[in-house]
């Protein structure tokens, strides 16, 4: 059952990067560094307690909060994210290097690394779009997400806010609350890599899979005027590439 709504969701382009106060945030500039890390996993005991107490003494709180999630499905799976903010890029001007932060990340957390993959800057796409008003800013309820990745034909990114408006409508037309955003890539990673833009969808637990979010297509007809053939056809044009990932709020590590 849960293998048939989550189709379901992906064949309808749910257009489904970190904890709730990263992206139930309202700041339209808001941005937050994103690492994604290899862990040894015959440390992962020894990672677990460094990145914890290294989240805890100095990332504990404000724009330099950290938090942590489990890359569980996807090409990327086996990997941690390690996510900082919501901030603006001013913060990073201030963000915390001295007072033993440095040194404390390289000799007791990154030994128990294997390789940093990437280091990308996420920041929200379009405020207008967001549907994340309901999650609370400082308490993590919605600890499952359900990311889609993007990469975008190079000719055809004129459709871009079209596209994810529709969509923003017909989730905000559906039953219930259905917290869902959209961030972009503000850096460029290059071809071989993409990610240019997620589009993310919270969920408060894996139960809330098998109830799925009701007929999508209908509330995205209803919204836009019978257009769901048009809907494909611009999907199909304006992007080169889409793959689904699900990250896991990992408590212990992001220092709880």
């Amino acid at each position: 059952m849960i293998f048939k709504r989550l189709s379901t969701i992906m064949l309808l382009a749910l257009a489904m990067c970190i904890s709730q106060s990263t992206f139930a945030q309202d700041d339209s500039n808001a941005m937050w560094e994103n690492i994604m890390i290899t862990p040894d996993n015959s440390k992962l005991g020894e990672l677990t307690k460094a990145m914890r107490a290294h989240n805890q003494k100095y990332h504990s709180d404000g724009v330099h909060k950290a938090s942590v999630f489990n890359i569980s499905s996807g090409p990327n799976s086996n990997n941690i994210i390690w996510s900082m903010g919501p901030m603006n890029y001013k913060h990073m001007d201030d963000r915390p290097s001295e007072g033993g932060h440095d040194e404390d990340w390289m000799n007791n957390v990154m030994p128990n690394i294997k390789k940093i993959q990437t280091i990308e800057y996420w920041s929200t796409w379009n405020n207008d779009f967001q549907n994340t008003a309901m999650m609370p800013s400082e308490e993590v309820t919605h600890p499952i997400m359900f990311i889609r990745i993007w990469e975008v034909n190079p000719g055809n990114g004129f459709n871009l806010s079209t596209y994810f408006e529709r969509v923003s409508k017909a989730i905000k037309a559906l039953d219930g609350e259905n917290p869902w955003g959209i961030y972009s890539n503000d850096f460029i990673q290059g071809k071989d890599i993409g990610r240019h833009f997620a589009s993310i969808s919270f969920w408060k637990n894996w139960t809330e899979f098998d109830e799925g979010w009701g007929s999508f297509r209908e509330a995205y007809e209803k919204a836009n005027e019978n257009s769901w053939q048009s809907h494909l056809n611009m999907r199909d044009a304006t992007f080169t590439n889409w793959w689904d990932e699900i990250w896991v709020y990992n408590k212990e590590m992001s220092g709880e």
